[in-house]
């Protein structure tokens, strides 16, 4: 019966060009309260304001917000989803590709953790030293990567000023190659030693003195994405030699904290 109910609601309002507050809570499951801050933070602005004081929402704004439930659903912050949607690059049917892969990487941890579940319920003998089912590396790779594809709004908009000034970013990333090369001679130290961090440090400076202000935040995310994007490991394990591209983002996660 709720299914049937549901389905009238979505025919009564297709109907409609413009939805009260109160009406696109209903519809969505999203309170007042919720719908009223995204409006002040700039996440969801009302299509319309009556003079009374009325939001109004129109099919533009439910579709935005179904991006935005979306990916919070994918556990997303509110900040994320606010760059990833404002960003000049986003494509909309591509991104729907990307949380489509993210779901399913959430359904494959699942099932592993109900299966573990299960064998432990089981009592099974060798259950103790398996831990696989917590791994969430692949998963959290791909998110990081889709999030510094969508996210770095102020990256984005500072690298296509610097270019449209004349920045020759060619050389720039040849010079950035070379840094993970020499990156890639210190492997045999640890990822937190003295001299291993001061050159993941002249990275992060070099990034921000030749493409965008590169902040902890966002380090760390390229970090990920050093190991989650082939081109990218296969590029900077080819200078720096093999394990460099995981090398390097686990230095970088050290930095980062």
């Amino acid at each position: 019966m709720a299914a049937v109910a549901g389905k009238e609601e979505a025919k009564r309002m297709k109907k409609k060009s413009l939805y009260t507050v109160k009406e696109v809570s209903d519809f969505a499951g999203v309170s007042v309260r919720t719908l009223h801050y995204y409006d002040q933070v700039g996440l969801l602005k009302p299509s319309t304001i009556t003079k009374a004081g009325y939001r109004l929402y129109d099919n533009h704004n439910l579709r935005r917000l179904q991006s935005i439930l979306l990916l919070k659903e994918l556990q997303f912050s509110l900040k994320d989803i606010s760059d990833i949607l404002e960003s000049p690059s986003f494509d909309q049917k591509q991104a729907l590709c990307e949380q489509i892969k993210i779901l399913e990487l959430q359904k494959v941890h699942i099932e592993q953790l109900i299966a573990f579940a299960k064998r432990l319920q089981k009592q099974e003998k060798d259950i103790s030293m398996t831990f696989d089912a917590f791994n969430t590396s692949e998963l959290e790779a791909y998110k990081a990567e889709v999030k510094n594809k969508w996210g770095t709004t102020s990256a984005y908009k500072e690298f296509t000023r610097r270019e449209q000034q004349g920045s020759n970013f060619a050389v720039a990333g040849e010079q950035m190659m070379n840094l993970f090369g020499e990156l890639g001679q210190l492997r045999h130290l640890p990822s937190d030693s003295e001299e291993v961090q001061a050159k993941v440090a002249s990275i992060q400076q070099f990034i921000t003195d030749n493409f965008y202000t590169c902040t902890k935040e966002v380090f760390a995310g390229l970090g990920q994405m050093y190991t989650a994007d082939l081109r990218f490991k296969e590029n900077i394990d080819k200078v720096g030699g093999e394990g460099t591209a995981e090398f390097a983002s686990k230095a970088i996660a050290v930095y980062c904290k």
